[in-house]
């Protein structure tokens, strides 16, 4: 009796052991395992950025005690000058923070592991903004949104108040937005630029300040009915009537001195300068640019960008986005997901980031508490707004590549030294040539 006593025991033990180990398995925080595993976290960062990334850490940490996390990050140039490098070397973290620009380059070079499973069981689609911005051709997902920039108008009202014109409202054309940067144009003497007295050369104050593709050119592109790519991210499609008029829009302004050209950018500290300085009354920005309008304590709103001719309208986006490293298998993979999970899914995690105010939360919960709309600009809503026409900036694997070669081409036409159709010709024929030798050799 005892020793069938005692058998009964054990097996009552382990039966208890299985059970209890299958509890604190797969489902729970912990990830798989209970082992411990190093996690790799790559990341660019400033001072400010950096201290609540390790305050973020620490909380994950915390909560997933087999995970630790060892951080690697540098400023945003160095970061990613060291991440080719390392992806060349076979050594790239297992995670990391990628520009949303950039999530093609390092996925149709092979470097990302595909997420779309990962999300589609983990993550409720409509929970989030910008879930699709990271989307291939293919419907494949390679990356989830840390933080979303997103374009809108920028506009300062005490510029609006001294020169007598109404606030932009959301039926603004370009065209409309033009007649007011023409009455918010100055010169040194004070003179506006419909004053036929107006001294060109001597701009004071610009009705709205042009920064390149963001910020700049492409949301007159496409407002205006083009772009620079078609769906597939292979093909250009620069050379287009409707390009032709949305570029004759920008040079126009730009001759007539109501938008400052590339040369005039330079006599600024930098080419975020003269919105922040009060040297432009608006300006195309990303949700980021309210850190320096706040601390130069403008007294500024933000509405939706203006509408094309024919009523159509585009923001531009960034959604900068955790990536996973194709190579972290297993239980590494299995860490570094929890890691993305935890930051998509974790309202404090995104309200701890939201804090810092330099980009607009993934989680739709909190980019529309009061938490986040609350403060300045009153009219935070507009980036929020802004999402139901938004996309990206034809992003792909060689963007860096073909942006360079556009912009070469399109400065030439604004500083007047070619003409805008000839611009667009040559712009056409380099961009694709840049398309070519990266597409043609898959």
């Amino acid at each position: 009796m005892t020793y069938k006593r005692g058998v009964l025991i054990l097996a009552v033990l382990m039966l208890s052991s299985m059970i209890l180990s299958a509890c604190s398995g797969g489902g729970d925080k912990k990830g798989a395992s209970g082992d411990q595993v190093e996690l790799r976290l790559g990341y660019y960062s400033s001072a400010q950025t950096d201290a609540k990334m390790q305050e973020l850490v620490k909380k994950f940490q915390d909560s997933h005690p087999n995970i630790k996390v060892k951080t690697e990050s540098s400023p945003y140039g160095q970061f990613f000058q060291k991440l080719d490098t390392q992806i060349a070397a076979g050594n790239a973290p297992d995670v990391w923070l990628s520009d949303g620009v950039l999530v093609p380059k390092y996925a149709e070079r092979g470097a990302l592991k595909d997420l779309t499973e990962l999300i589609g069981k983990d993550l409720k689609h409509d929970d989030y903004y910008g879930l699709d911005f990271n989307k291939d051709a293919a419907g494949k997902y390679w990356g989830v949104p840390q933080g979303i920039q997103i374009g809108v108008l920028y506009y300062n009202k005490d510029m609006f108040d001294a020169a007598k014109v109404t606030y932009p409202t959301t039926d603004w054309t370009w065209d409309d937005l033009k007649a007011a940067a023409e009455k918010l144009t100055l010169d040194a003497a004070g003179k506006p630029a419909t004053d036929p007295q107006f001294d060109g050369k001597k701009v004071a104050q610009y009705g709205l300040t042009f920064f390149s593709i963001t910020e700049g050119w492409m949301p007159v592109l496409k407002s205006f009915g083009g772009g620079v790519l078609d769906p597939t991210l292979t093909k250009s499609v620069i050379n287009s009537p409707e390009n032709k008029k949305a570029l004759d829009w920008i040079v126009d302004g730009m001759k007539r001195h109501l938008l400052p050209t590339p040369a005039d950018l330079k006599s600024f500290q930098s080419n975020m300068a003269p919105f922040p300085s009060k040297a432009a009354a608006m300006r195309i920005g990303i949700y980021a640019r309210t850190l320096d309008a706040n601390n130069a304590g403008l007294n500024y709103d933000v509405t939706l960008l203006p509408k094309g001719p024919d009523g159509k309208r585009f923001s531009p986006v960034i959604a900068n986005s955790w990536v996973i490293n194709k190579k972290a298998e297993g239980k590494l993979g299995d860490a570094a997901w929890e890691w993305v999970k935890y930051w998509a899914t974790e309202d404090e995690a995104q309200k701890e980031w939201a804090s810092l105010g330099e980009a607009v939360p993934v989680k739709k919960s909190v980019a529309n508490s009061e938490q986040f709309l609350n403060g300045k600009p009153a009219n935070k809503k507009a980036f929020l707004d802004s999402f139901e026409f938004a996309g990206t900036l034809d992003v792909n694997a060689v963007w860096s590549e073909w942006v360079g070669k556009f912009n070469d081409n399109i400065n030439r036409a604004f500083q007047g030294e070619v003409p805008p159709d000839q611009a667009l010709s040559s712009a056409d024929k380099d961009v694709q040539q840049v398309l070519d030798e990266f597409y043609k050799k898959k």
